[in-house]
């Protein structure tokens, strides 16, 4: 019998029609961060996030980090929180649809512990301008969308600004770019390991490679005119 794949998702929450293994919220506070039931997805991010995933990957079992507000705002001291949380849920992947501006050391060290133990991190990285966290850390999967990319293709870019692209295509409206992007390529990754549950991360990563639909971003050229 195959091991239980655990998938952890950071984002706003998910649809009531999303199954999901068990959720945790987390909440800014005078002395800290708090935690709590999860509440409803009033972003509809994270719902768009999880329905990426399962459509690629739907015998995964998801666990879930709610971290956004109605604004649309975290922390890093939230998604830190999150990460651990998710961790001691014993999840093999960690899918972050986000970025942060900032370097924040408890972050950095979030996603070390989590590199240590072997969990795969897919991070969120626009296209285009600064970079972000936490898809600059090290040992972090750097992905963004790819517009060449039908739902069950990817990319290896292997650019400054993000090692993978996948399809930016999604079921709700208003939901697409790089957070659409790093949930697609999440739902890859985890159909393999589904498939190869003892697939270490560099077997993963070759196996992305050799796999995908383009190498290298995307080339436009200016159309020509006549003179």
């Amino acid at each position: 019998m195959k091991p239980e794949l655990r998938i952890g998702v950071i984002d706003s929450g998910h649809a009531a029609h999303h199954q999901v293994a068990a959720g945790r919220r987390f909440f800014l506070q005078a002395e800290g961060v708090g935690e709590g039931p999860l509440q409803e997805d009033a972003l509809g991010h994270g719902s768009a996030v999880l329905q990426a995933i399962s459509q690629r990957a739907p015998t995964a079992r998801l666990y879930v980090a709610q971290v956004f507000d109605r604004r649309g705002v975290t922390s890093a001291a939230q998604v830190s929180a999150a990460l651990y949380w998710l961790l001691e849920q014993q999840v093999r992947l960690i899918n972050l649809s986000l970025g942060l501006r900032q370097d924040r050391e408890l972050l950095r060290q979030a996603c070390a512990v989590a590199e240590a133990r072997g969990v795969l991190l897919c991070a969120s990285s626009p296209a285009q301008g600064e970079p972000v966290f936490p898809a600059s850390y090290p040992g972090v999967w750097r992905v963004t969308g790819d517009a060449r990319c039908s739902v069950q293709q990817w990319s290896w870019l292997d650019t400054a600004q993000a090692d993978f692209a996948a399809c930016v295509r999604g079921s709700s409206p208003g939901q697409s770019g790089a957070s659409l992007g790093c949930a697609a390529l999440s739902g890859h990754i985890a159909a393999y390991l589904g498939a190869h549950p003892g697939a270490s991360k560099a077997q993963v990563q070759q196996w992305l490679r050799d796999n995908a639909q383009y190498q290298g971003p995307e080339r436009r050229t200016m159309p020509c005119t006549p003179s």
